[in-house]
């Protein structure tokens, strides 16, 4: 027998026993508790009871709104932390590799409920927006750690020519970076940061575990109050909602990151 037709024929044996593993696993399965438990009626019906009001109007658009506050923020930081991993100063290079080296090789998680709870308690400091503020500098602290590193690698990545053409213009070393350089920086890293703000989305759902009030909930948080609470308390229906949510909002997001990345590839060309 040939290579190739050997070849063929595995992966048509493969194809074949996922396809028998799918059959069985919907014969067997108990259909009615897996619809109770997932997509249970109460929670999912569009009436005043269901979950998807709180889910959407309260849930959705506060975890937009962090990820937006925590990405735009840790921008700032990052052009601030890479701007300074640049420079000729060594001392200003030193700190900012530390904070870059600490805050990325840290969980989120850890500096979340560190800045939470560990800071207002050891000093008795209140967070500007209580404990969601608290959390999103957290997540500004992290974010812009691992942000820093993408900028510095598009800037690094404008070709030196352009740095010099710009000097010998008489254009000043600040006005050459902020005019010339970061502006060809970001064109590059545009996928990257794309990506950053899709994992920023998700990581919003790291606030619920230093809780926060009913008005101030994300998506996450809203789900899980559910489980215990309204039409489908005791079921996982309303994560099940949650997780849809997220697909609506990341889905288009990694496709714009598939596309950007396509599009460089070709002008690269």
């Amino acid at each position: 027998m040939k290579r190739t037709t050997r070849r063929r024929l595995n992966i048509w044996g493969i194809n074949l026993a996922v396809v028998v593993v799918i059959v069985v696993v919907a014969l067997i399965a108990d259909w009615g508790k897996i619809h109770h438990n997932f997509w249970n009626p109460g929670g999912v019906s569009l009436g005043s009871d269901g979950n998807w009001g709180d889910l959407i109007t309260i849930g959705a658009v506060n975890t937009v709104k962090y990820t937006a506050i925590a990405f735009i923020l840790g921008l700032v930081l990052a052009v601030v932390l890479a701007l300074a991993r640049l420079s000729p100063i060594a001392t200003l290079r030193w700190i900012s590799t530390a904070y870059v080296e600490f805050f990325r090789g840290l969980p989120a998680l850890i500096v979340i409920i560190f800045m939470g709870t560990g800071l207002p308690i050891a000093f008795g400091w209140t967070p500007p927006g209580g404990l969601v503020g608290a959390g999103l500098i957290a997540l500004i602290m992290v974010a812009g750690a691992y942000m820093s590193e993408t900028l510095r690698a598009g800037i690094q990545a404008v070709p030196k020519g352009q740095t010099e053409a710009a000097r010998s213009l008489g254009m000043s070393g600040g006005a050459t970076m902020f005019k010339i350089v970061l502006p060809q920086a970001f064109r590059v890293v545009i996928p990257p940061l794309t990506n950053e703000f899709v994992l920023l989305i998700k990581d919003t759902a790291l606030l619920s575990i230093i809780g926060a009030t009913v008005g101030d909930r994300e998506l996450t948080n809203v789900a899980r109050d559910f489980l215990s609470s309204g039409a489908s308390a005791g079921t996982a229906t309303s994560l099940i909602q949650a997780a849809l949510i997220y697909l609506v909002i990341t889905i288009p997001l990694t496709q714009l990151v598939a596309w950007q990345e396509r599009r460089q590839r070709k002008a690269t060309r």
